[in-house]
């Protein structure tokens, strides 16, 4: 094994922890995150109340912890959504080609001439708060990525001698794009995705932070941001630990994109 891959296995045995970790976050917690004991009211670390406490005597470990599911796995999902959606809509384009290709690229640029995070701001203000909303909102401005890099990708995988001998044999479309061109694509589009799911948590717990996301009580990093905001001189660790933990979340995505990367050897852009 070489030393790239090495380096990508051990990032995604340290991304698997951190996902264990939110998974069973309810479990790990120390205390019950929704529990309020307004005697304990912005205590500070201690070994009761590791991260500390918030202004309704809540322990922010244990809401980090609770909250980790909320941030990361809405982002997961709305990623998932959108590499499957917008994957096959640019494979469609770009290996259609004449007026399909127009119609979805023109639709495209039409998602793409507004600033990403203010049409997801826009569309979740009309749909009204809450994670699902947030979500969808944030599904119809990240899969023109994927959309835009699959149609550059096939395009040039058309003129291919491979695929030209395949459909001068009488292969058909569907066996081309599944035999041939999907599996050519693909590890382009899960680089690009491992890369975008750090930009999807900072979306998601903006939106959160602006009050369009997840909702109270539910933790949420954002919204855990959000709510300290009001104690920030009498209490940082209600800020300081939800903070890290979304950065915490975006690195450790990031890094394992960069690594998997290398270890395909692909790019991770048009």
């Amino acid at each position: 094994m070489t030393k790239t891959k090495k380096r990508a296995v051990i990032m995604a045995a340290l991304l698997a922890v951190f996902l264990l970790f939110a998974v069973f976050g309810r479990a790990l917690a120390p205390n019950d995150p929704y529990k309020t004991d307004l005697l304990h009211s912005l205590e500070g670390p201690s070994a009761r109340f590791p991260f500390g406490t918030d202004n309704l005597g809540r322990c922010i470990l244990s809401r980090v912890l609770e909250g980790a599911s909320a941030s990361i796995f809405s982002a997961l999902a709305v990623t998932a959504a959108v590499f499957a959606f917008g994957t096959a809509v640019g494979i469609l384009a770009g290996y259609l080609g004449g007026a399909a290709d127009q119609l979805l690229m023109k639709l495209t640029m039409i998602f793409q001439a507004f600033p990403g995070f203010i049409l997801a701001v826009a569309v979740a203000g009309m749909l009204g708060p809450g994670l699902v909303n947030a979500m969808i909102s944030l599904g119809l401005v990240y899969w023109t990525t994927y959309a835009r890099l699959a149609r550059s990708l096939v395009l040039r995988l058309r003129q291919e001698p491979y695929i030209q001998a395949a459909r001068l044999c009488g292969a058909k479309k569907r066996h081309i794009l599944a035999r041939h061109i999907l599996p050519a694509v693909l590890p382009s589009m899960v680089v690009t995705a491992f890369l975008e799911v750090g930009n999807v948590i900072l979306s998601m717990a903006g939106l959160s932070f602006l009050g369009l996301g997840v909702q109270a009580p539910q933790a949420e990093w954002g919204q855990m941001i959000s709510y300290g905001r009001s104690f920030l001189q009498r209490g940082p660790w209600c800020i300081l630990f939800p903070s890290l933990a979304l950065f915490a979340a975006v690195i450790l995505f990031n890094l394992t994109g960069d690594c998997v990367r290398d270890a395909l050897d692909v790019g991770g852009g048009e």
